[in-house]
């Protein structure tokens, strides 16, 4: 590379742009030399594998990923038109997903476009909620993704309920620091029949659905088989996330504070208004 990049977080934040429908965007060609990929053909094999991520996961490529032409101009007064691609904040999150793990730029990448990415994707106008709003949401969207998990979990050779709670207690323990899910309800002060994720604030359940997406995806995608593997991987998509929170300065989980309402209060609280 011609430049040397300083590797933080500015560095994605000077190369967005706003586009006609007034959302953030990135471009391709811009993104190329700051992931340290000297020829667009090789950059192109990574947008590939993202694209089919996005695929595999039923979102639409064409809405994340856009092809545009781009006017350049040459040294003898002439123009030049280039292919580009209008990346969403998802695509440039799939691609440091599939980039090149040794290079440190794709592990800050992996860093900025990862917790914000599932807030802004899974939830509608997510910054414009209120607190209480975001918590209600979230908690909707772990319910249906623990769906998706306890599946994935089954295919991978987790049959009991005792089983399951083992794998779930992985999570835990790598994205609380060795916590177990108990240790987090004793931590809470909460009664033995209250559930741990209805007495979270929106930023401790948002790193609760990043790791239960990824952990699905991952078992998914790995074709991983056996309680101890799953288990495993579980630990450590915990952990990575854990780490995520740690390089972007915020709070460890389990830090975090107990909200005074739980979401089965906010939900009658809810049903009340309705009423009226």
């Amino acid at each position: 590379m011609n430049e040397i990049i300083n590797l933080n977080e500015d560095i994605f934040e000077r190369i967005k742009h706003i586009n006609k429908y007034d959302q953030e965007c990135w471009y391709a060609r811009e993104l190329r030399p700051v992931f340290e990929y000297t020829e667009w053909r090789n950059f192109i094999k990574v947008i590939e594998k993202a694209k089919t991520a996005c695929k595999n996961s039923l979102n639409n490529v064409e809405i994340h990923f856009v092809d545009v032409n781009k006017t350049l101009p040459m040294p003898n007064g002439a123009e030049r038109i280039v292919e580009d691609i209008e990346l969403s904040r998802y695509a440039c999150y799939l691609i440091v997903q599939n980039g090149d793990p040794r290079k440190e730029v794709i592990a800050l990448g992996q860093s900025y476009f990862a917790v914000k990415t599932r807030q802004q994707e899974l939830i509608e106008n997510y910054e414009q909620l209120s607190e209480d709003e975001k918590r209600l949401q979230i908690r909707n969207q772990v319910k249906e993704h623990n769906k998706s998990l306890v599946e994935a979990a089954k295919n991978a050779g987790i049959e009991t309920q005792v089983e399951y709670a083992v794998f779930q207690n992985k999570g835990y323990q790598g994205l609380y620091g060795g916590l177990n899910a108990k240790d987090i309800h004793k931590r809470k002060g909460l009664k033995k029949s209250q559930q741990i994720l209805d007495h979270m604030g929106s930023t401790e359940l948002a790193a609760n659905l990043f790791r239960a997406t990824q952990t699905d995806e991952k078992l998914r995608r790995d074709n991983v088989q056996g309680k101890e593997a799953a288990g495993k991987i579980h630990y450590d998509v915990g952990k990575a996330v854990r780490k995520t929170i740690a390089e972007l300065g915020g709070t460890m989980p389990e830090d975090l504070p107990t909200p005074d309402k739980s979401i089965n209060k906010l939900e009658k609280e809810q049903d009340k208004k309705k009423l009226k």
